[in-house]
């Protein structure tokens, strides 16, 4: 897990070849325009699967709602644009208590673990997970607009 800012976020470009078109795009989006206000999430594609986004505009469910999940294919870069996120953290490795089995079809899969730890990301910070992170996103409470920004690992 990375924690930082957006005006940094160029520093992690080496890290994997998508990565310095993912921080382009969330430096230079325009959120008003992304977000329709039809549906509270909205998925953009900028490279079909291998690179996309969603918008997530909806309320924290409070650290007791919020359920850590992860991904194999894609490493999750989540962004702050509006209001207060909290997200729990948990090594992916330790987590020991499965909801249900890996739904490869969503690339997700959730567990009934608690978080280790808890990160505060006010808007223009973000987080990065990668496949060995599990998080807990949404474990504030109020309104949040976030941007997922989803990277096919390979």
């Amino acid at each position: 897990m990375i924690l930082d800012t957006l005006a940094r976020g160029h520093r992690y470009a080496p890290l994997h070849p998508s990565f310095a078109r993912a921080f382009a795009f969330l430096t230079g989006a325009h959120w008003a325009e992304l977000v329709s206000g039809a549906a509270n999430v909205e998925r953009h594609d900028i490279d079909g699967d291998r690179l996309y986004v969603s918008i997530n505009c909806t309320d924290g469910r409070g650290r007791d709602g919020a359920r850590l999940e992860a991904h194999r294919r894609y490493i999750d870069i989540q962004l702050t644009i509006e209001g207060h996120e909290e997200i729990g953290w948990k090594s992916l490795g330790d987590c020991a208590q499965p909801a249900a089995a890996f739904d490869a079809t969503k690339d997700i899969v959730f567990f009934s673990d608690r978080p280790e730890s808890w990160v505060s990301l006010r808007a223009g910070h973000f987080a990065i997970f990668f496949p060995g992170d599990a998080h807990a996103p949404l474990g504030g409470h109020g309104p949040v607009k976030k941007a997922i920004m989803k990277i096919a690992v390979e």
